[in-house]
């Protein structure tokens, strides 16, 4: 397989989606039906369904994270983490995925853009807590500072995305936008691409499938990134 060669003034930025994750066996977010996990996602991930039915949407983020624990990062994620060890003060990972795998296999500058599975916080004081640090046995877990209920640290549907500012900085300054394991339909991650390339910036796709926004994407490789990654980088 043909690989993927970077210069030594190369920056590059990183996006990575479900796809990658799926193959450690995280379950995909979203089924063809439109259902979130068996859940409608206006139930689930919303902040409107969080206030409706606090105690549904914990049940839920609990099973994730449950589930996150029990899984392990793929050679995907060793593979960027081995990359970034080569270029570190060149590289900026931003992933779309809440599971924390990324920061398990050793990638140490990831911007977790829709939060993470692993904390939580309070609804009124903000203070944010480690979800293992937390009494999960309580249908809505209580804030330790001041009592009130705590939030999963997910970003919800009709919510800004975290560190917006911070990726715009980094597609700013990125020569290279290699994108992994998106669907190219999910906003405003899948326009970061469109953004690139009007710079001239190298763009590259990697993908079980062809994403939406191929069109933009100077460099395709199809498979899944476990497989292709190690080779890709090596």
């Amino acid at each position: 397989m043909q690989k993927i060669t970077l210069k030594e003034s190369d920056l590059v930025l990183i996006l990575t989606g479900a796809g990658i994750s799926a193959e450690s066996g995280i379950r995909t977010f979203r089924d063809s039906d439109g259902l979130w996990e068996n859940h409608r996602i206006e139930d689930v991930a919303t902040p409107e369904g969080f206030q409706k039915n606090p105690s549904l949407v914990w049940k839920f983020y609990k099973e994730r994270y449950t589930h996150a624990l029990e899984v392990n990062p793929n050679p995907g994620h060793y593979a960027l983490a081995e990359l970034e060890k080569r270029m570190p003060n060149r590289f900026l990972l931003v992933t779309q995925n809440v599971d924390g795998l990324h920061s398990r296999a050793g990638s140490k500058q990831v911007i977790e853009m829709h939060g993470t599975l692993h904390t939580c916080f309070c609804t009124r004081c903000k203070q944010k807590q480690k979800m293992n640090n937390i009494d999960l046995s309580q249908d809505i877990p209580i804030c330790s500072a001041c009592g009130k209920a705590l939030r999963p640290d997910i970003v919800w549907f009709g919510e800004m995305p975290y560190r917006m500012d911070e990726i715009y900085h980094g597609l700013d300054k990125a020569t290279v936008f290699i994108t992994i394991g998106t669907s190219g339909n999910v906003y405003p991650a899948a326009y970061f691409i469109t953004q690139a390339q009007r710079r001239g910036v190298r763009t590259i796709g990697i993908n079980k499938d062809k994403p939406e926004n191929i069109e933009y994407i100077d460099e395709f490789y199809q498979g899944k990134a476990g497989e292709i990654l190690p080779e890709l980088f090596s």
